[in-house]
């Protein structure tokens, strides 16, 4: 029988900007009003789970290796997923890309592979408004909230997107589920993918999807959801949801991030202190990590948590170009190994890399074939921020695995 989500004591979450027990849920859409938004979330909580606690056990024991220093993880795939590159066409090649990547990082051990992929729909962003030949229209937050077409109607935040959303991951995971069926090897415990994750940013549409599955209240939306710099503090309704499930959950930790306030999220998270449970994802900027990252590290270790420590090299070192966002190739590498040297040198374990990189050859980031701004616009397609291409990925994970 079908459950309807519950969290906290036991009822739903509350609408709009209030999350479990009266938290508060910050970068939620403007949609409380909309005449569907009841069906919507509705149509969620009586539809079936994306993941199995199964998947996510198998998931858990992985990054376990992980945390313990034997394998690496790579984490990459779009800034945010569209509802159009959905189809087993769009997957294939985004693990493709994934895979190739990941073998670059193997260095002769085994490597954990998760996608932004399955649900990576929403996305926070640091205005509400943008201005569009002089017209303010609502920032575009992925296609789960709203349109990126520049015009009123596009723009408006609309709650039936969050059923679309459902869909379309679920029409990715059943990909993924094929192609790990195919990779597995019988009676081995390790499974290195491809798993999928995404920023677990909308409440309305995360909290309607915990399940009970084998005992256990899982999160069935993805089977890694982590919170962003924008939404992991203690008392935020996003880690109150993700405390409760047994999901392996990641945060983001950006220049703000402060040691006792992740001293204290991390115990709301991972308070068994069990290795699996919880990733760390630095993205300080190329010239801040050396100096903001040691003190948290300690700070984690001093906790007793064993974490997986990742680095976001990319979302940190965002410029603009020629009119546009960009990152510059040497930047990110820079960051990389900036952050792989502070981890090594506090005795934890570098575990891998979390990166937005597209399936085909674009030119949104400065580097390698991409030799000038003049060469951004030609090949331009991300709905959000820049992504690497394949070959600057590529080039990324050989210098990093060489430092």
């Amino acid at each position: 029988m079908r459950r309807r989500a519950v969290i906290g004591d036991g009822t739903r979450a509350a609408p709009g900007p209030t999350g479990p027990e009266g938290t508060v849920a910050a970068q939620q859409p403007e949609w409380r009003t909309h005449p569907d938004y009841a069906a919507s979330r509705a149509a969620l909580a009586a539809a079936p789970a994306l993941v199995t606690a199964a998947e996510l056990t198998r998931l858990r024991r992985a990054l376990a290796v992980v945390a313990g220093g034997g394998a690496r993880m790579v984490q990459l795939g779009d800034c945010a997923e569209s509802f159009e590159e959905t189809g087993a066409d769009h997957v294939r090649a985004k693990t493709a890309v994934l895979h190739a990547l990941a073998d670059e990082l193997a260095d002769g051990g085994p490597v954990l592979r998760v996608g932004r992929i399955g649900g990576q729909f929403a996305k926070p962003r640091s205005r509400p408004f943008e201005d569009v030949d002089g017209v303010p229209l609502p920032a575009f937050r992925g296609h789960m909230v709203n349109g990126e077409a520049p015009s009123a109607a596009a723009r408006a935040h609309d709650p039936r997107r969050m059923v679309r959303a459902y869909e379309a991951s679920a029409e990715v995971l059943r990909v993924l589920a094929r192609e790990r069926d195919r990779r597995r090897h019988p009676g081995d415990a390790w499974c290195d993918g491809p798993w999928a994750s995404h920023d677990a940013l909308v409440i309305d549409y995360e909290a309607p999807l915990v399940r009970a599955d084998a005992g256990q209240r899982i999160l069935g939306s993805t089977h890694l959801p982590w919170l962003g710099d924008r939404t992991r503090a203690p008392g935020s309704a996003h880690v109150r949801l993700l405390s409760q499930v047994a999901n392996p959950v990641a945060l983001k930790l950006g220049p703000t991030a402060d040691p006792a306030e992740l001293v204290e999220v991390c115990a709301l998270l991972d308070p068994d202190r069990a290795p699996g449970r919880l990733t760390l994802i630095a993205r300080m900027g190329a010239e801040r990590v050396t100096d903001l990252l040691p003190p948290l590290v300690a700070a984690v270790r001093a906790g007793g948590h064993r974490a997986v420590w990742l680095s976001d090299p990319m979302h940190g070192n965002t410029v603009r170009a020629g009119g546009r966002k960009t990152r510059h190739l040497s930047a990110v590498v820079d960051e990389a190994i900036r952050c792989r040297r502070v981890l090594e040198r506090a005795g934890e374990h570098p575990g891998g890399l979390h990166l937005e990189v597209a399936a085909s050859d674009v030119t949104e980031c400065l580097g390698g074939k991409v030799d000038g701004v003049e060469r951004l616009g030609e090949r331009y397609t991300t709905l959000c921020d820049p992504r690497l291409n394949p070959d600057q990925a590529a080039e990324l994970m050989r210098t990093w695995i060489r430092a």
